[in-house]
């Protein structure tokens, strides 16, 4: 039995969404399931990239108890290296921008980490750019795990959650959005190394100027050098209206609580699974996984759940 929250990360369960497939007029031959990551201890995907790096860092001894870990995030990173930090005894130090989620902020500061609020107008790109000067302006004093950068964020997911999806349900296709790109790219190279054939879908916002928070629109923003696009059979836009429609249908039909982008996921993933349905499917089985990111209590003060009704 495991009893330290650094081995508790992982082997969350697959959900197959029946209500939503069936509300939407499906075919029964077209499955969709999801992959409960907000039941990761520090609730959400971030938990296994974090860990990673964490460990990675302990392992080269780049990381020492005397230097503070340092990183930019759009939260949830953030909140996984809080808890990490605070559960084996290392300083925090996050650059975020300043529009992040009330609820992300206050979970980090719980955990005894430290944030610097940076404009909300340069976003994720605006946190990095901060964070990597910080860094590079103090070497000696900081670890800095570069999670748009670090090779050990996607391998994370290509060891772990690609492996683990793939046993559970055996995916014919798979669909995801973008921050770091870390799960994008993990599972889609696991997948394809198991099966070429399982078709990837990158999806992305419709527009550089969107409300899926963590999510990036990859024309406009820095590319992390994690990610590579060639990788993605076809892409799959989404309205930010559209990601929280399918977050409240998520929570009224299939009694899951889960944030934006896990919202844009489910919405790409059924959109996905119309087009095939009405298609012939030659009597195969398809079945679409995506990921559910992260709760929606981390939204609690936003949009998504501030104006329900």
């Amino acid at each position: 039995m495991k009893y330290d929250i650094v081995d508790m990360v992982g082997n969350t369960p697959i959900i197959e969404l029946r209500n939503i497939r069936e509300k939407s007029g499906l075919s029964s031959d077209v499955k969709i399931f999801a992959k409960a990551e907000f039941l990761n201890p520090s609730g959400s995907v971030k938990d296994r990239a974090a860990r990673a790096m964490i460990l990675h860092g302990i392992e080269t001894k780049e990381l020492t108890k005397d230097k503070i870990i340092l990183d930019s995030t759009s939260g949830n990173t953030g909140i996984a290296y809080a808890m990490f930090g605070a559960a084996l005894g290392y300083k925090v130090r996050l650059f975020m921008p300043s529009n992040a989620s009330m609820e992300r902020k206050k979970v980090i500061r719980a955990y005894g980490a430290e944030i610097v609020e940076t404009s909300p107008l340069e976003g994720s790109d605006g946190a990095y750019n901060a964070a990597l000067k910080e860094a590079q302006s103090n070497p000696g004093l900081y670890y800095f795990p570069n999670q748009y950068d670090n090779f050990e964020n996607s391998k994370a997911h290509y060891n772990t959650t690609g492996e683990e999806l793939y046993n559970q349900c055996k995916p014919t296709h798979f669909v995801c959005g973008t921050g770091t790109s870390g799960t994008f790219m993990g599972v889609s190279k696991k997948l394809k190394d198991i099966d070429s054939s399982i078709q990837i879908t990158l999806m992305q916002p419709d527009s550089p100027f969107h409300g899926l928070e963590g999510m990036k629109h990859m024309a406009a923003t820095i590319n992390p050098k994690i990610f590579d696009g060639s990788i993605a059979d076809s892409r799959f836009e989404v309205r930010t209206e559209d990601a929280y429609k399918m977050a409240h249908r998520l929570a009224a039909e299939e009694g899951l609580f889960v944030g934006i982008s896990s919202g844009a996921n489910v919405y790409a993933a059924l959109e996905i699974s119309k087009k095939i349905s009405a298609s012939s499917t030659g009597g195969k089985s398809i079945r679409i996984a995506t990921i559910l990111c992260d709760s929606g209590y981390r939204y609690l003060s936003e949009p998504l759940w501030r104006d329900i009704k």
